[in-house]
């Protein structure tokens, strides 16, 4: 008879007990509730908002409100918003140019200034707002003559990178670092977020067949590491380190977290790592090495994208959150989960996503780790319209009351 281990007949012990929708069946918690409900609200490819590019500014203000609207409905608390989808800005940056999903052209000014009027409305409605950017990602073609003129890409080629039929800026640049931090940081020091927040892009996912090319940026800064792959790890440490740094020094009452893919590493792979079979690994392949930045105090909150149900062979909902909870317990690092509630009801998705339920057991199972201080859902249309009920099964069976983000 094969040995179950203790952490797995807890896991499956709890997947069972959570199979009802019940709110009776988690913990009972304190009166005055302290938790992270929040909501991505993504701007890349206008995903969530504004529905087009080139509405008038009237518009896209509406749009932004009705957007914070249903966060408040639902008994949210924080807004994760994308103000640097693609090395572009939402705000008047000084160092990149206005992003072409306002206006459909890059650079061109939309005549007023979107994340102002997201942190302003935002606090009006008791939300908080965290400001969401991504680092590297360039543009999703390969012409840089496509982007505006004068864009940081074009004035410096030599900091960028075509893989897979994207551009990034090449991580191993310390100049390219650079230049992201401060185009990151002015929005800090304009403006009162009360966070900083990247997603899980560091390095490009894998594309089958396709090279990054770093060559001459590893020739000149590789020296003194074991390999290719812990320079680049190194590269996304100092970002993450450093980025961390200079908003506490900028802004001390705001926080810095990130949103990593759920899988740091397999347990076949490595014997710290989840009982998982993920094919992605971001230790290995976006060299994103997150339980280190736990262990390392280095962020205020750490959000994985636990995006798979409860019982997904390869990635197990009811595996990877005592995995998290055993990575930040005995540090000061807040732990909360990423929902994928954009797969409720998706006919594309397993069998258990078609359950409305399916959400409420996550976080009926989550309540048992009190590491986790709390979860947030991909992302804001979903919130919104609610087109499977499984985020209304949510607030019916756990959002009772509001509650006050943890800090």
């Amino acid at each position: 008879m094969r040995r179950v281990s203790r952490r797995a007949f807890m896991v499956a012990a709890l997947s069972t007990l959570v199979t009802a929708s019940d709110a009776h069946a988690q913990p009972a918690r304190a009166a005055a509730v302290t938790e992270m409900r929040g909501m991505w609200l993504a701007t890349v490819f206008g995903r969530d908002w504004p529905s087009r590019a080139g509405l008038p500014a009237t518009a896209q203000r509406a749009e932004l409100r009705a957007c914070l609207d249903g966060a408040v409905r639902r008994r949210l608390n924080t807004v994760f918003f994308q103000v640097r989808p693609s090395a572009d800005a939402l705000w008047p940056s000084p160092y990149e140019p206005w992003s072409e999903y306002l206006t459909g052209t890059q650079g061109k000014n939309p005549g007023w200034d979107p994340l102002g009027t997201a942190i302003e409305e935002a606090h009006a409605r008791g939300l908080e707002l965290h400001a969401w950017f991504n680092p590297y990602r360039v543009a999703s073609h390969t012409d840089l003559t496509r982007l505006a003129p004068g864009h940081p890409a074009r004035r410096n080629p030599d900091w960028v990178v075509s893989y897979g039929g994207k551009l990034y800026y090449n991580p191993g640049l310390p100049q390219v670092r650079r230049f992201v931090e401060d185009a990151i940081l002015d929005a800090v020091r304009r403006y009162p977020v009360d966070g900083v927040h990247f997603d899980d892009y560091f390095y490009p996912y894998p594309v089958r067949g396709a090279v990054f090319d770093d060559d001459a940026a590893y020739a000149a800064h590789g020296s003194g590491f074991t390999g290719r792959a812990a320079w680049r790890r190194h590269n996304i440490d100092l970002l993450v380190q450093e980025t961390a740094a200079r908003v506490h020094a900028l802004r001390p009452a705001a926080r810095f977290g990130i949103s990593p893919f759920g899988v740091w590493r397999n347990a076949d792979t490595d014997p710290r790592g989840s009982d998982t079979r993920a094919g992605v690994q971001t230790y290995d392949d976006l060299y994103a090495d997150t339980r280190k930045w736990v262990r390392s105090g280095w962020l205020d909150y750490i959000c994985p994208q636990i995006y798979w149900n409860i019982g997904f062979r390869a990635a197990d909902y009811a595996a990877l959150v005592p995995w998290w909870a055993d990575v930040t317990r005995g540090t000061r690092v807040q732990l909360y989960v990423g929902e994928a509630l954009y797969k409720a009801g998706d006919p594309t998705q397993p069998d258990a996503w078609q359950d409305p339920a399916e959400l409420s057991r996550h976080l009926s199972l989550a309540a048992w780790y009190p590491q986790v201080r709390g979860h947030v859902f991909f992302a804001a249309k979903e919130v919104r319209t609610d087109p499977a009920g499984a985020m209304a099964q949510v607030v019916a069976d756990h959002y009772g009351q509001s509650a006050k983000p943890p800090h």
